[in-house]
């Protein structure tokens, strides 16, 4: 399903002629269904390696070959148009926060993934309001604006919207972050099921006991480095 072949990441800090390692050489071999825990002490870059699979960071080497409806393709050196397709058929990701527009109500951005694959506005909005009970957000806020949510009803929506379309490789960044007990119970509950569906998960979760049932492999990122502009010179006469 997802094979990580010395997968790595650096920032440059020009100002400083720094680079810095986010991750290194992260190989991984990933079955179709598995559930993946992403483990580390803050800032050695579970966050980035997420984004960098999702294509919001581009990698600085290696290679992350993903099985997709079209044939295997690199995720690393993905076209943008492809990766764009496979956002929107294939893969998702659930981040910390909920991207929410001007005059846009919470039903009807929840209803959006739905739309964009061809479904009726009634049956995207019978599923968006299903997704929004299942998170527990009031239904007197349906039809409310995101923007004027607090942190916890803001993150409901974002997880109704981020899970209401199937799909085959889902990344989660923290989803649980602002979330109450009864929504947590929830979102364990719907990664139960997207597990049973054969979904590929890879998660990282401030309360990991949250899923324990559900990981099948750990995936431990270490402390990164900073490279001096010297040593940065030493490694190039060394490749």
């Amino acid at each position: 399903m997802l094979h990580l072949q010395n997968f790595s990441k650096r920032f440059e800090i020009h100002h400083l002629e720094r680079e810095v390692k986010a991750f290194d050489d992260v190989t991984l071999e990933i079955p179709k269904g598995a559930f993946v825990l992403v483990t580390g002490a803050n800032g050695v870059g579970k966050s980035t390696l997420l984004r960098c699979l999702y294509r919001t960071y581009k990698p600085s080497s290696g290679r992350a070959f993903y099985k997709s409806e079209r044939g295997t393709v690199d995720l690393a050196n993905i076209s943008d148009r492809d990766i764009v397709h496979l956002r929107r058929r294939e893969m998702g990701m659930v981040t910390q926060f909920l991207r929410s527009r001007p005059r846009v109500s919470a039903l009807e951005l929840v209803a959006e993934p739905l739309l964009e694959r061809g479904e009726t506005i009634g049956g995207a909005k019978g599923k968006a309001v299903r997704a929004l009970e299942t998170f527990g957000l009031k239904e007197a806020l349906w039809k409310a604006y995101p923007t004027t949510f607090s942190g916890g009803e803001q993150q409901k929506v974002n997880l109704a919207r981020a899970l209401i379309a199937p799909y085959h490789l889902l990344l989660l960044d923290e989803p649980t972050a602002s979330l109450d007990s009864v929504a947590r119970t929830a979102l364990v509950e719907r990664l139960t099921e997207l597990k049973q569906q054969g979904v590929t998960m890879l998660g990282v979760f401030h309360h990991p006991e949250d899923v324990s049932e559900l990981i099948d492999q750990r995936l431990e990122l270490h402390a990164p480095s900073v490279l001096s502009e010297s040593a940065r010179d030493d490694e190039g006469m060394k490749g």
